[in-house]
């Protein structure tokens, strides 16, 4: 009996060495290509399906916001009250907030940081924040201590706040220089009749804190973006009686800043689907466009549940609106501020026109537009975006105009609706919106103007450079020239795979939808998405993510050989590359009729080499891979197969 026993046990090892042999000269194992690769389990507070989980939270603060304008010194000056709500299981020490105003100055990181010959993040250094009558109050006392460091602020308590529902009130004065060049996101430019301001970052704010990191604390530095809580704001800017002023959210009092005229024709537009002016043209700088002759005005908006508030002003504006149809039976009001230097029928006398057409878009085919208005304001910005604001270059026309009118209001979506890490994950709010730009532009007017986003093969050229750099790259750490492909153009290009090639429009539709509702307003990981994609979808794309996401390497698929077998036919496929994907093929009868062939990407998982049994008798004469050009194939000679 020990022998029988030793002898099978030998003779199964050798077997499964001889096979395991045979099977490594025959195939690879790919397996690594497949597996998932980040930590993709659930917890109570993102769950294993992409959800926010039973115990998420995020923390919310509410501004009040008291400021005016000097335009003879170009200063912002005021107060505000942060009225912050701790919603998280755990006490906290002290609380951080951002001083993005402190990037313009000699010392800031995001200066020390910018090269020599400039960039396009480059910014004045003569600005930042003068702070005075800092304070935090909650339940138990008053605290007035806090430690700045560059472009944060770390508040101390004068004891923890409580979890689950503390609160605490922070106030300050604040007053900075409105700088000139502010890193192509702000900004004042100076016209034939007047100033134009457009201002952002313009308060002290709360950095996030959240169930990932903590405190999110990324200094601000150039490329990457913003991170912000949630919350109602109530924003009141003085500015001289000749400025006309816009802002995020809705103006609480026209009769007390708006002529009698001006009023009539804002309530016009609201109801008319042609743009009407508010201020013509020929009324700028004239006492027809001024509610008084001398001193200031108070102009009052609020806006509630949104993460930020931008606003602009100037006394060179021609302004104009029509009525936006949001769907079941909301409107808004689409509104255009802009300069003589900007007026003309192929410039920004249409961007009203674009406005509406881009934010009724998008409100239609993905998510409610939630706020009143859509302003699109002309400035010295190359383009940036703010929630119901947008700031576009003054001299852009036709389809650069379009073009980034529908960029930048497509952001109201990623990353105003759908809260992401800016600052981390670029791609999670630059790349989702140049996909959906896509398609609005597709849709505007016919396909006036061509997409800014083409085939994913447009691609090939960077993804064969040997400078290239990978999705995850944070955008400070990206080389400059790289991230336009690293945060814009490869994840749309994928999500544009995902939907015209991988999973079809039905399904890639419903989990993209499905995404936007469930992480409307709140806080998703890059995990979040891929989790909540995949199990809409019912598919395992570890492989789509840890390939084209999160790796470096490219899609070289081709045929190898096509003969005939048994009365049928043999097509030999391979995989030269380094993402697996599955495969399309049309095959050309000598008859000139054609079929359509799908391999899944399960052929991938054993090795690099597949035959298919194409059942049928036919001869055939050509075999073409990718037959609608979609994939980015490195290598696109061996993507046909023609009979000698």
């Amino acid at each position: 009996m020990k022998y029988f026993a030793g002898s099978l046990l030998i003779t199964l090892l050798f077997s499964t060495f001889s096979f395991t042999l045979q099977a490594q000269e025959v195939k690879q194992d790919n397996q690594h290509l497949f597996d998932n690769f980040t930590y993709r389990q659930g917890n109570a507070y993102r769950t294993a399906s992409g959800k926010p989980g039973p115990e998420y939270w995020q923390n919310a603060a509410d501004y009040n916001l008291e400021v005016s304008l000097d335009d003879k010194n170009h200063t912002v000056s005021g107060s505000v009250t942060i009225n912050y709500t701790n919603n998280s299981p755990e006490t906290l020490d002290f609380i951080w907030l951002y001083l993005e105003q402190n990037r313009f100055t000699e010392d800031s990181r995001g200066t020390l940081t910018t090269p020599v010959q400039g960039s396009r993040y480059s910014g004045d250094v003569e600005g930042g924040y003068n702070l005075n009558n800092v304070s935090a109050k909650t339940a138990t006392g008053v605290s007035s201590k806090y430690i700045i460091t560059d472009t944060r602020m770390q508040l101390w308590l004068d004891k923890p706040l409580a979890a689950n529902g503390g609160e605490v009130e922070i106030k300050m004065d604040f007053k900075f220089k409105v700088p000139v060049e502010g890193m192509d996101r702000m900004g004042r430019l100076e016209v034939k009749d007047g100033t134009i301001y457009a201002i952002a970052q313009w308060y002290p704010r709360v950095a996030v804190f959240d169930d990932v990191v903590g405190w999110n604390t990324d200094p601000y530095l150039g490329a990457g973006e913003f991170y912000c809580e949630y919350g109602n704001f109530d924003v009141k800017i003085t500015a001289p009686a000749y400025q006309t002023v816009v802002c995020s959210g809705v103006l609480q009092n026209p009769k007390d800043v708006l002529t009698k005229e001006q009023q009539d024709r804002w309530k016009k537009a609201e109801k008319s689907d042609k743009t009407v002016y508010i201020i013509k043209p020929e009324e700028v700088g004239k006492p027809a466009a001024q509610t008084k002759a001398g001193g200031t005005l108070t102009w009052h908006f609020k806006m509630e549940n949104t993460r930020d508030v931008a606003w602009a002003a100037s006394k060179a504006f021609i302004w104009d609106a029509a009525k936006m149809n949001l769907g079941n039976g909301k409107t808004g009001l689409a509104q255009s501020v802009y300069p003589k230097e900007s007026n003309g029928p192929k410039a920004w006398s249409r961007s009203t026109e674009f406005t509406k057409a881009s934010v009724e878009f998008y409100s239609n085919n993905y998510f409610p537009y939630p706020y009143h208005n859509a302003i699109n304001v002309a400035a010295s910005v190359g383009g940036m975006e703010y929630p119901g604001v947008s700031f576009c270059h003054y001299q852009s026309f036709e389809g650069d105009l379009w073009g980034v009118t529908d960029h930048e209001f497509g952001h109201n979506w990623f990353p105003m609706i759908v809260g992401s890490n800016e600052r981390r994950y670029p791609w999670m709010d630059e790349g989702f919106n140049i996909f959906i730009n896509h398609y609005s532009t597709k849709a505007f007017n016919n396909g006036e103007f061509p997409t800014r986003s083409s085939s994913p093969r447009s691609l090939i050229g960077y993804l064969t450079s040997e400078t290239r750099e990978g999705i995850d790259t944070y955008p400070d750490v990206a080389n400059p020239r790289n991230l336009a492909y690293t945060a814009y153009y490869k994840p749309a290009a994928g999500l544009y795979l995902l939907r015209e090639y991988i999973v079809g429009h039905e399904r890639f539709d419903n989990a993209f939808k499905s995404y936007i509702e469930t992480w409307a307003y709140k806080h998703p990981q890059p995990n979040d998405f891929f989790n909540h994609f995949e199990n809409v979808v019912g598919e395992d794309l570890a492989w789509f993510w840890k390939g084209w996401f999160y790796g470096n390497g490219n899609i070289d698929l081709g045929i190898v050989d096509v003969k005939p077998f048994k009365g049928n036919s043999l097509i030999t496929v391979e995989n030269k590359g380094q993402i697996p994907m599955p495969v399309q093929l049309q095959v050309i009868y000598a008859d000139d009729s054609k079929e359509e062939v799908k391999l899944p990407v399960e052929i991938w998982q054993r090795g690099n080499s597949w035959t298919h049994l194409l059942k049928s008798s036919k001869e055939v004469k050509r075999v073409v891979l990718d037959p609608n050009k979609i994939l980015p194939d490195v290598n696109v000679l061996n993507d046909a197969w023609n009979k000698l």
